[in-house]
């Protein structure tokens, strides 16, 4: 005789069933190892006992839950409000709910996240701005869900991307600065290993430089992280260097802010005593004062692309191409000419 329970756990499908909990796992992960007869008792059994409300007996059936998964490190910094709505935008219009996922700056929590998207049965993911490490994206391709990268790339594997190209968009804020008669520049910069954010933009750097020929000075180069604070930690440091500098390249926003907030402390006006553009076009850039001279990334539209090339790879299993997104410098007011 069936009984039902208040709030049924995998333990109460199991005993119904007649089977293992390991079976109903697998089942529940499609996993395979059992019968299709023993896979529709412990799919009525889910209906009967309202096991999570039935969504997962549901997405067994049909194969398709209409939703995405969103794997990111921070879910409330300034870097990611646009992107994820762009994302949600987009895929509320082709009808699909959104999981946001957040993982940790190291992707620490993915495989826990994994778990729950193979449970919810997830259409897709889309991974934005996580490492690129190679346990990280074996975990997420291993369970065999189309994927799309967001402002990060995994070379070694066939996955589409969305990202600007970050040395010729960090070679262009250099350059900027020069063409405003900058010569003694400097920059403040995230984790100078990151292949990503981190020696593309590092390289320009140096490249602008040399191209114009102007010299590199090494300690005018400071690397702490992308945080407001590490802004704020690798100014300080760039000032103790009593070195002659009229300019600052910082590798994200969030870092020119907080040598912004350093120079109000410290006395010095911006930019009638240092220029400093920054590198994302985020909104706290617009909203600091004096307003952020910044390299804009098309943050909304990356995370609208994301979605419509995710809705391809779920409908096909055709190669998708990656996509090169345009960037623009947005000329505000921190960035002096002295030609």
């Amino acid at each position: 005789m069936k009984f039902t329970v208040k709030n049924p756990t995998i333990k109460d499908v199991a005993k119904q069933s007649e089977v293992s909990v390991a079976t109903v796992s697998r089942i529940l992960n499609d996993l395979g190892g059992y019968s299709e007869d023993t896979r529709k008792r412990v799919i009525q059994v889910i209906d009967e006992i309202g096991y999570r409300r039935n969504d997962i007996a549901r997405n067994l059936k049909i194969k398709s839950s209409n939703t995405i998964a969103v794997l990111m490190p921070k879910v409330g910094t300034n870097f990611y409000t646009e992107i994820l709505n762009g994302i949600q935008d987009s895929a509320h219009n082709s009808g699909y709910s959104v999981i946001i996922c957040n993982v940790g700056d190291n992707g620490d929590r993915t495989e826990e996240y994994i778990k729950i998207m193979i449970e919810r049965q997830v259409d897709g993911i889309i991974v934005c701005s996580l490492p690129p490490e190679k346990s990280l994206i074996e975990n997420i391709v291993r369970v065999n869900i189309p994927v799309v990268l967001i402002s990060t790339m995994y070379s070694g594997y066939s996955i589409p991307y969305i990202k600007v190209d970050d040395y010729k968009a960090s070679y262009a804020a250099v350059e900027y600065l020069i063409k405003m008669g900058h010569r003694d520049i400097a920059m403040l910069g995230g984790n100078p290993l990151d292949p990503i954010a981190g020696i593309p933009r590092l390289q320009a750097f140096i490249d602008a430089l040399r191209n114009n020929k102007l010299k590199v000075k090494e300690n005018l180069i400071k690397h702490n992280g992308f945080s407001f604070k590490d802004g704020i930690t690798s100014m300080e440091q760039l000032l103790k260097e009593k070195e002659k500098f009229t300019a600052i390249f910082a590798s994200c926003d969030e870092i020119a802010i907080g040598a912004i907030s350093v120079a109000h402390k410290t006395g010095l006006k911006i930019p009638e005593d240092i220029s400093i553009i920054g590198y994302d076009g985020t909104q706290i850039g617009e909203m600091c004062y004096p307003p952020l001279t910044t390299l804009v990334q098309p943050f909304y539209d990356m995370g609208e692309k994301a979605v419509k090339i995710l809705e391809k790879k779920i409908s096909s299993s055709d190669n998708v191409e990656s996509l090169i997104m345009p960037f623009k410098i947005a000329e505000r007011n921190t960035v002096k000419s002295i030609v």
